[in-house]
């Protein structure tokens, strides 16, 4: 279970994305050389029925103008729960996503994810040919800072303490300032429980027109780790979030926390 609700919640999304193979694609191969998917017009009419009254509005996004078989992989259309609103559902050739943002608690997103899931699997018309790509739970949360005007290094350390940073020899005898005016950073790491691999990403940018530092937290397993959709699906998001949740509450663990609690 998360271990509290916050009154001014970082997140800026929730994301669940399901990849499966698509003909002519060989197993762990990626998408380029992919066929056209004989099921997915079919797949798509009955994944809109089957959420429809959950998610009433539909919006065909501009890759739906584009042949199949050019966007693999690529969300095509959108189903909301309110016109314009969160969450919602995305589908396109090979891939199908659960997102929420701003409203998001994980009771509600859990239950979202697990019928999304249960429904992609029972309305395909080809069981046999469904075969697990990868599937990923992706959290993005952002901070307001200004590291225009402030040192990155710094913050990451006093905040989240996270110690990276150069030597001062570089800078010394030459012109180039020391704090960088765009920060990136990522790295990976392999993980049990579930099988797969955990991925985190720092990074400047803005929310809003206002500067920020970003992080992502990315729990993914590959299809030969989740072979069985349907049986393991629930475990796996299970695990996949006790991991973000507890790699989230550690990061913030200090005066990030009480600002996002509100106190």
């Amino acid at each position: 279970m998360p271990r509290k609700d916050l009154k001014n919640k970082p997140l800026v999304e929730a994301i669940l994305e399901v990849r499966w193979r698509l003909p002519g694609q060989p197993a762990g191969q990626p998408a380029p050389g992919v066929e056209g998917d004989p099921h997915y017009r079919f797949l798509l009419g009955r994944f809109s029925e089957r959420v429809q009254k959950k998610y009433p509005f539909h919006e065909p996004l501009p890759t739906a103008s584009i042949p199949d078989v050019m966007v693999p992989y690529m969300p095509q259309h959108r189903f909301r729960v309110k016109d314009t609103g969160w969450p919602l559902l995305q589908m396109g050739p090979g891939i199908m996503t659960v997102n929420d943002t701003e409203g998001y608690t994980w009771t509600d997103f859990n239950d979202r994810c697990q019928d999304a899931v249960s429904s992609l699997l029972d309305v395909h018309p080809s069981p046999s040919e469904f075969k697990v790509q990868n599937v990923t739970l992706r959290y993005i949360d952002a901070v307001s800072f200004d590291y225009g005007a402030n040192d990155v290094f710094q913050f990451l350390k006093d905040k989240m303490k996270i110690t990276l940073g150069f030597p001062e020899s570089l800078f010394e005898g030459t012109h180039v300032a020391p704090n960088p005016t765009r920060f990136s950073w990522q790295t990976s790491f392999a993980n049990k429980e579930p099988d797969g691999t955990v991925t985190i990403t720092f990074g400047t940018g803005l929310k809003g027109g206002s500067p920020v530092m970003m992080w992502e937290t990315i729990i993914q397993s590959e299809g030969q780790e989740l072979s069985d959709l349907r049986a393991g699906f629930s475990k796996w998001l299970s695990l996949a979030h006790d991991i973000t949740d507890d790699w989230f509450f550690k990061l913030i663990d200090g005066e990030l926390e009480r600002r996002f609690s509100g106190e």
